[in-house]
């Protein structure tokens, strides 16, 4: 909640787009971010628990139902609904800054000035979601035609020695990145700005691009940096998302 108010002005005054803000915010925003853990981190952790636990309902779902082959787009799709999932943890912070008690009940059941916008754009991040898995469906069925996945054991030779797995490997990211960026450009700054401000989903999703838009350095900079914590969870197994996520 910390980076709202540097970025944006009261609403629904005109807003100027061009802050420039440094690229050297984005590791304050970082730091705000372990300081708000810090506090009743207890909370926090708990709900970092939750999304761990969620996330590895959601691969052993994968397997259960046979769609392994999704499973690396479906974990890039987790920074796609990722905002979402982080509204208690916006809320939390949005109370320390407020000096206002915490609770889990609090995180869970949030309060958001804007009602059911938050809904709304979670709404959006789920059919993005969905899109994406089904292009990454497609992108796979092009280069390696309609066959189960071949497992583990077989999917890095099949990816890293082939021809068509390099192929596959850059039009996938492109891809994906695509998908990405549209994502965080609405969802970055839009949902916090929702639990704190009055606002419908179309005009905050747009003030966020804006300012993305805008502040593309330090954006960018924030991106990498959620980027390379998302990897390290991925080598801890996802436990990582306990800490990492909060």
């Amino acid at each position: 909640m910390d980076v709202i108010p540097a970025l944006v002005p009261p609403l629904p005054r005109a807003v100027n787009y061009n802050h420039n803000i440094p690229r050297e915010e984005a590791f304050e925003w970082l730091g705000l971010g372990w300081r708000d853990l810090l506090v009743q981190p207890v909370l926090s952790l708990a709900y970092g628990g939750f999304v761990f636990v969620a996330s590895w309902t959601v691969i052993w779902g994968l397997f259960y139902f046979g769609w392994g082959s999704v499973l690396f787009p479906a974990l890039a799709a987790f920074l796609v609904v990722g905002p979402v999932l982080a509204v208690g943890l916006y809320e939390k912070s949005r109370r320390i800054a407020r000096d206002q008690p915490l609770s889990l009940p609090n995180m869970v059941f949030v309060p958001a000035r804007s009602g059911g916008q938050i809904l709304f754009i979670g709404a959006v991040l789920a059919l993005l979601m969905s899109v994406w898995m089904r292009a990454a469906f497609i992108i796979y069925a092009l280069f390696f035609g309609i066959k189960a996945f071949p497992g583990f054991d077989h999917i890095a030779s099949m990816l890293f020695t082939t021809f068509f797995g390099w192929a596959m490997l850059i039009v996938g990211t492109l891809a994906g990145g695509l998908f990405a960026a549209f994502a965080f450009a609405i969802s970055a700054l839009s949902i916090p700005m929702l639990l704190d401000k009055d606002l419908d989903a179309f005009t905050a999703m747009g003030l966020s691009m804006a300012l993305v838009w805008n502040n593309w350095p330090v954006m960018l900079t924030w991106a990498a940096i959620v980027t390379v914590l998302f990897i390290l969870c991925l080598a801890t197994g996802l436990a990582g998302l306990i800490v990492v996520f909060p």
